[in-house]
């Protein structure tokens, strides 16, 4: 899956981010959330730039992890100034951005490597969103944001794998609870 992901052009995966956005962006998990927590995208995921856009403009809530230890913890933004490189590279909020429960969150999109139908998904192997939201399971708050490609009929999980409620690709919204 990573290398498919990694082999799309840097047109195609502009493209196909913005159908799975602006397939968000019409849903009514997105208009009725006021706090909402993204991802700042890295390896070719799914962009989230409009949707961080059209939440800031809309006067939503905005926060973003920050890893922390063995899990992460959310820092709300204002815009993207507020964000430096962090872990593993990857855009994070700055220490001084205030933090927030990811309980505060009316939807949380969390990346993936590649998703299943039942609504279970693969990670980048660390836990880190497993950890962190396991408790949020079945609360119609996880949203998956993913390319068709990474969708598939079954993925073998472990117990402690967080499952999404919704899962939202260029072509489809998959609500799975």
């Amino acid at each position: 899956m990573l290398e498919r992901r990694s082999a799309l052009s840097p047109d195609l995966w502009l493209s196909l981010s913005s159908l799975v956005q602006q397939r968000f962006l019409a849903s009514e998990l997105f208009a009725r959330a006021m706090t909402l927590a993204l991802y700042v995208p890295v390896r070719c995921e799914v962009d989230t730039a409009d949707v961080m856009g059209a939440a800031l403009a809309g006067g939503k809530k905005l926060i973003l992890p920050v890893v922390h230890g063995e899990g992460l913890l959310f820092r709300e933004i204002t815009g993207v100034h507020d964000l430096a490189v962090g872990a593993f590279g990857i855009a994070e909020p700055v220490a001084s951005c205030p933090e927030r429960l990811p309980e505060e969150a009316d939807c949380i999109v969390i990346p993936g490597v590649a998703y299943d139908r039942s609504g279970r998904r693969i990670g980048y192997g660390k836990g880190f969103y497993d950890r962190t939201l396991h408790h949020l399971e079945g609360m119609g708050r996880l949203v998956g944001f993913c390319f068709d490609f990474q969708l598939v009929e079954e993925i073998f999980g472990e117990p402690h794998d967080v499952a999404l409620d919704l899962i939202i690709t260029e072509r489809q919204a998959l609500s799975v609870r």
